[in-house]
This record gives structure tokens, sequence and C-alpha cells, in this order.
């Protein structure tokens, strides 16, 4: 039996691409939750956002073999996730989100729960008023605690200009959350 829990992300994909297809729900597991933050970060929709994950998941499985083992597996399906979502956005401008929220709470501190809210929704209406290219690379970095060069990677920029969008990203956060 193969002990997938203290293996490596680039070690399960290994195993995946020899002969053990089924061990991909691995892979699934530790990157849906994250997958699914950052997307939701760019497209703003829970719908879409389930969406793009789950195509995600297809697409690295279907080109699995074409993943390179000297590379970062997080930064490879990040950018196949990064991909779609730029596509379905691309595809889907016109289209202005339905937000629901029907998640009520019985806590016994209601007023600690809706400050969190509160301050919650403050930040992400200040990320969401930035542009985009400022915004996923906010999000992959402070979010997601991804390096430089994972972001790099990701979005296929230089890390130098990836440093310069950080930078840039967090006055103009600043300035943003400053305003509203």
């Amino acid at each position: 039996m193969f002990e997938y829990k203290n293996k490596t992300d680039e070690e399960v994909v290994s195993y995946v691409q020899s002969e053990y297809q089924e061990f991909y729900f691995v892979i699934v597991d530790r990157y849906k939750d994250k997958l699914s933050r950052y997307v939701g970060s760019m497209t703003k929709d829970e719908v879409k956002t389930r969406d793009i994950v789950q195509e995600t998941f297809i697409k690295a499985f279907i080109n699995l073999r074409g993943f390179d083992k000297n590379k970062k597996f997080s930064s490879w399906i990040y950018r196949i996730a990064h991909n779609e979502a730029i596509n379905t956005l691309k595809k889907n401008y016109r289209e202005i989100p339905f937000e629901e929220d029907f998640d009520i709470k019985s806590e016994e501190d209601i007023v600690l729960d809706f400050e969190k809210k509160e301050i919650s929704k403050k930040l992400d209406k200040c990320i969401n008023d930035m542009p985009l290219i400022y915004r996923e690379s906010l999000v992959l970095y402070f979010i997601e605690e991804k390096s430089y060069e994972e972001i790099s990677d990701i979005i296929r920029i230089p890390m130098g200009t990836v440093a310069t969008r950080i930078n840039r990203a967090k006055i103009l956060m600043k300035k943003i959350c400053q305003k509203n």
C-alpha cells in the first residue's frame, strides 16, 4: 500500500504517473480548497469557481504525463487554474454575479462574529476593487503563501515584475481601504 501522507506532491504525481491513477484523489484533496480560494478571488462567483477548479483537475489529470518532475507541482496546477479562470473571465466578462448569503450561524458571541464578517467584507471589497493584475499577485503571495518564483511560474511574468506588482498592490490596497 502506498503511504501518501508523508510524500511530496511530486512523489505522489510520480506514483500516479507510473501505475496507480486512483491515487489522484490525493492531489485533488490537497489542492481543492487552495485552488477554490485562489480562483474564487478572481471570479467572485461560487458556481464558476467550482466549475473552473473541476476543469483544472480534469486538465491536470489528462496532462499529468507532461508534468516536469524537476519543477514544483503546485506552480504547475496553479498555472492551469489561472489559465482556466482567465479564459472564463474573458468569456463571461459582461455577466453580473448573483450573490447569495443565507449562511446563518447561531453562536454565543454574535457581536464578535459580526465584527469578523465586517472586517472580512471590507478586505474583500478592497481586494475586489483592485485591478486583476495586482489582485492575483496579492492573493497568491499573502493568501496562498506562494513565493515570488512560484508566482512567476503561475502568472508567467518575470520575478522582478512579481515584486513590483506586489509592492504596488500593497500601496493600492492601502489607498483603497482608506477610501472605503
